[in-house]
């Protein structure tokens, strides 16, 4: 969460891309600032077509802790995708359900 002011002074979260490419390097593909809602599945569909424009278009798997709506975006971004649950986000969501989102694209 990080405060910003847009006429008045709001928490809002941010997302972070990263990315691994098929040599095993790891890639920052960007930041973005969540809406003050929460996520949708509109706001996931719109981050990860920016990513497929920018050039992510061959992802193999898409590793993430379930937010709501994101598997169904990956699906529709990349279908032949595999939508992963990680373990540490799984363990943590058993325990603390408001463990922050961080979703990991692996592009081939």
């Amino acid at each position: 969460m990080i405060k910003i002011r847009d006429g008045v002074v709001a928490n809002r979260p941010v997302y972070l891309a990263i990315g691994i490419d098929c040599e095993g390097a790891k890639q920052v593909l960007g930041l973005w600032v969540g809406p003050t809602t929460g996520e949708s599945a509109k706001f996931w569909l719109t981050v990860l077509s920016e990513l497929k424009s920018r050039g992510a278009g061959d992802v193999c798997i898409v590793c993430c802790d379930g937010l709501t709506g994101l598997p169904d975006a990956i699906t529709v971004t990349w279908p032949q995708a595999i939508v992963q649950l990680c373990v540490v986000h799984y363990a943590d969501l058993r325990v603390m359900p408001t463990w922050p989102a961080v979703p990991l694209v692996v592009a081939a």
